[in-house]
C-alpha cells in the first residue's frame, strides 16, 4: 500500500475528497494544483499557472482545468467537475472515479461501464507545461474521448468575467491549437501526442463557484471561456499525452517527455521523503536569483519566512548550494539595515524588524553546517555590519537600541513582528517596544558576528561590538524574566510589561547564544508545553487569557483576529524542540520523535504530503490557511535533523 492512501469508497464524496488538495511547482515560480478529484474550489487552483513578470510580476491562470468526456454507443460520460450556484456539481465525473493514487504524480482511475481510464498529471520542472498521461485500460467496445478546456488568462488573486475583449480565434499547430485570450500574455498551446480532430466552438461558461472563496467571505463565483473541444478515437492499451504549454512542442517527443518526468520524482513512500519532496516546490529559480516561496498558494517571497524556512528546507536535506544562493539573493535586496518582507512588481515593504536578525540566524546554520567561519566572514561582513549599525543607529519605524542594550520598535498603526495581522488599519498586536524575541535574536546576532569576527581575527570589530553583548544580555534577564511567573515577558515598553503566555519567548531556548539559562529555559518550556504546545504546533496565546481565539474561520476581519490570538502554527515546534532537547537531552528525545509521529496523519489531511500554514488552537485542530507552508515543513525538516544527530552523536 503507497504511503499516501485514500479511502476508495469515499473519494466520490465530496465532503471527503473536496478538502484534500493537491500541489505542485516547477521550481520556477509556475504550479499546478487542485482538489484530488479535479474540481477547482479555489481561484488559486488551475492546472497551468505561471509568473508573468511582463504584466505584473504576479502569476496568472492560463488553464484553469480540462474536461474529458467518453463517448460511448452515442452515449457521453463527462469525467469533470464544476461547481454552480446551490451546492449543484455539473458535470458530475467524481461518481466514476475509482481509485486515487497520489505518488509519485496523481493518478486517477475511471471506470464508465466497459471503459476504465487512467489519468495521471505532472507539470514539468523548470518550464511552464503541464501533461497528462491517459491510459486506455479498458474499452470493449468503439470509444471517442473529447477533450474540453476552459481558460482563464488572469492573475491567481482576481476572477474572470465574460467580455467582449477576449480573443476567441485559435490558430493550429502540430496536433493542437494556441489561444491567447489577452494582449500581453503568452500564447497557450494544447497539444496531442496523436492527432486529434478540433471543433471550434467558443463559448463562456458563467458562475463557476469556488467554494473555498466563499467561506473565506471573498467574490467566488467566475466565468471561464472554452474555446472548443478535441476530438479521438481511441482503443484499450492506448497511451495518450496532452501538453498544455506556452511554447510549441513536438508531439513526437511528449511520451518520452512524460516518463522522464516521473523519473525525477522523489518517491513519497515516507514522512520524510515526502517533506522533502515538499521543501523543494518552495525553491523558486528565476532571472539569476534564487527564493523561497513563503507558502501556496497566494504567498510570494517574504524576506522573514524566507530566512526562518531557509535552513530546514536547504541544509537539513543537504541542499547547501541552494541556502548560499538564496541568501546573495537576499543580500542584494538589504537596505537601511533591513530586508523587504513583503514584494510586488512595483514596490518593496521593508517592514519587518525580525528578518533581519533570523537573517544572522540562517546564516550561523550555514556556517556551521559548512564548517567555514573566516571566508563566511569575509563573504558577508559588510552585510552584517550595516544591519548591527541600523538597529544600534536607528533606521525606519523607530528601530533603534536603547541605552540598556535592548532593540525597541514600532509606530503606531504598524505591526513589524511576525505577528503582523492588521484589522481595519489597527494591528491585532502590535507590540510596541521590546519585543522578547527580537532581543533574543538581538544578542544571538551580536554574539555570532563576534564569534565569526574572532575566528577571522577581525580586532577592529571585536573592539566596537566586544562589550555590548553583556549589557544586552544583563537588560534582557532584568526586564524580561520573571522568576515568581516562571517565564519571559512577551513585549515591553515605557508604560508596562505584557505578561501574556505566548510562544515568542520559545525562540530564546533554542538559539545558540542564548541571553537565559538552562534553568530559565526549563521554566520556560515547562510553562510553553503546559498552555501552548498541541500535535499540531504552538499556540499563540494562552486558552487562559481572555483574548484566546481557538477556531480559525469567517470572514477576512474574523480571521485576521484569530491569526495570532491562539492560532496555532508547526514552525514555532522547531524553537520548541530545539531547546527541549538541548535542555533534556536523552529524556527529551521520546517526547520530540512523539511530535514527529504525531504530524504524519497530516499527509492526508489538508494539502497532500506537505504541511498547511495554521491550525486551530482548539481540538481537533482542523487545518487551516495555506495547504502548504514553507517554514511549516522546514520545521519538521529541522526536527527531524536534530534528533537524527542526536542519535547519531550518542
Amino acid at each position: 500500500m503507497s504511503y499516501l492512501n485514500f479511502e476508495k469508497s469515499q473519494l466520490i464524496n465530496l465532503e471527503y475528497s473536496l478538502s484534500k488538495e493537491i500541489l505542485r511547482s516547477n521550481r520556477a515560480g509556475s504550479y499546478a494544483s487542485t482538489t484530488i478529484v479535479g474540481c477547482n474550489t479555489r481561484k488559486y487552483h488551475g492546472l497551468l499557472i505561471c509568473p508573468m513578470e511582463n504584466l505584473d510580476g504576479d502569476r496568472h491562470i492560463l488553464l484553469s482545468s480540462l474536461d474529458d468526456t467518453i463517448v460511448q454507443h452515442n452515449s457521453e460520460f463527462n469525467l469533470g467537475i464544476h461547481k454552480y450556484e446551490g451546492d449543484n456539481y455539473v458535470p458530475k465525473g467524481h461518481k466514476y472515479l475509482r481509485d486515487f493514487e497520489a505518488d509519485p504524480v496523481p493518478k486517477l482511475v475511471y471506470r464508465v461501464g466497459g471503459v476504465v481510464i487512467e489519468k495521471e498529471r505532472l507539470l514539468v520542472e523548470n518550464q511552464q507545461q503541464f501533461l497528462i498521461r491517459y491510459k486506455i485500460l479498458e474499452a470493449d467496445h468503439s470509444t471517442k474521448i473529447r477533450f474540453k478546456p476552459f481558460l482563464a488568462f488572469r492573475s491567481i488573486h482576481k476572477l474572470s468575467k465574460a467580455n467582449t475583449y477576449a480573443n476567441t480565434k485559435v490558430k493550429f499547430i502540430a496536433n493542437g491549437i494556441k489561444s491567447k485570450l489577452y494582449d500581453g500574455f503568452p500564447y497557450l498551446h494544447l497539444q496531442f501526442s496523436k492527432k486529434a480532430e478540433y471543433v471550434h466552438s467558443p463559448d463562456w461558461y458563467y458562475n463557476i463557484e469556488y467554494l473555498e472563496e466563499q467561506r473565506r467571505g471573498y467574490d467566488f463565483k467566475e466565468d471561464l471561456f472554452v474555446p472548443g473541444y478535441f476530438e479521438m478515437n481511441v482503443k484499450k492499451g492506448e497511451v495518450i499525452i496532452f501538453s498544455a504549454s506556452t511554447t510549441s512542442v513536438n508531439p513526437d517527443t511528449l511520451k518520452r517527455k512524460f516518463i522522464a518526468e516521473i523519473e525525477k520524482r522523489i518517491p513519497r513512500d515516507n514522512f520524510k521523503n515526502c517533506l522533502i519532496n515538499s521543501a523543494q516546490q518552495f525553491v523558486m529559480k528565476r532571472d539569476r536569483k534564487t527564493e523561497i516561496i513563503a507558502g501556496f498558494h497566494w504567498f510570494g517571497s517574504w524576506g522573514r519566512d524566507t530566512f526562518i524556512a531557509l535552513p530546514g528546507l536547504t541544509l537539513a536535506i543537504g541542499d547547501v548550494k541552494t541556502c548560499k544562493a538564496v541568501i546573495d539573493t537576499m543580500v542584494s535586496k538589504l537596505a537601511n539595515g533591513l530586508f523587504p518582507n513583503t514584494e510586488s512588481s512595483d514596490e518593496a515593504a521593508y517592514n519587518s524588524v525580525d528578518a533581519p536578525l533570523w537573517f544572522f540566524w540562517a546564516l550561523q546554520q550555514y556556517s556551521r553546517h559548512i564548517n567555514s567561519y573566516a571566508p563566511v566572514w569575509k563573504t558577508y561582513n559588510k552585510a552584517l555590519s550595516s544591519i548591527l549599525n541600523a538597529y544600534r543607529d536607528g533606521t525606519l519605524f523607530n528601530i533603534k537600541m536603547h541605552k540598556n542594550g535592548l532593540i525597541y520598535a514600532g509606530e503606531k498603526g504598524h505591526a513589524l513582528t511576525w505577528m503582523d495581522a492588521v484589522v481595519n488599519g489597527i494591528p491585532v498586536t502590535p507590540r510596541i517596544g521590546a519585543p522578547v524575541e527580537i532581543n533574543a535574536l538581538w544578542y544571538n546576532a551580536l554574539m555570532f558576528s563576534l564569534d565569526l569576527a574572532k575566528k577571522a581575527n577581525d580586532e577592529k570589530f571585536v573592539k566596537k561590538w566586544g562589550k555590548l553583548p553583556a549589557l544586552v544580555k544583563e537588560s534582557f534577564i532584568e526586564q524580561f524574566w520573571d522568576a515568581d511567573r516562571g517565564y519571559l515577558a512577551d513585549f515591553i515598553n515605557s508604560d508596562s510589561k505584557d505578561w501574556s503566555v505566548r510562544p515568542n519567548q520559545v525562540i530564546a531556548t533554542s538559539l545558540e547564544f542564548s541571553p537565559v539559562d538552562d534553568e530559565m529555559i526549563t521554566s520556560i518550556l515547562n510553562v510553553v508545553e503546559r498552555d501552548l504546545l498541541t500535535p499540531r504546533g504552538l499556540r499563540t496565546l494562552s486558552p487562559k487569557n481572555k483574548n484566546y481565539l481557538g477556531i480559525y474561520e469567517g470572514n477576512q476581519e474574523q480571521r485576521d483576529g484569530a491569526y495570532h490570538q491562539g492560532t496555532v502554527w508547526p514552525w514555532l515546534l522547531e524553537h520548541f524542540c530545539e531547546g527541549y532537547i538541548n535542555v533534556y537531552k536523552d529524556c527529551g528525545l521520546h517526547k520530540v520523535q512523539k511530535i514527529i509521529k504525531g504530524f504524519e496523519p497530516a499527509m492526508n489531511e489538508h494539502g497532500i504530503g506537505t504541511i498547511s500554514e495554521i491550525y486551530d488552537g482548539d481540538p481537533p485542530h482542523k487545518p487551516r490557511g495555506a495547504i502548504s507552508q514553507a517554514w511549516s515543513v522546514a520545521a519538521l525538516l529541522r526536527i527531524i535533523e536534530k534528533v537524527e544527530n542526536f542519535t547519531t552523536a550518542k
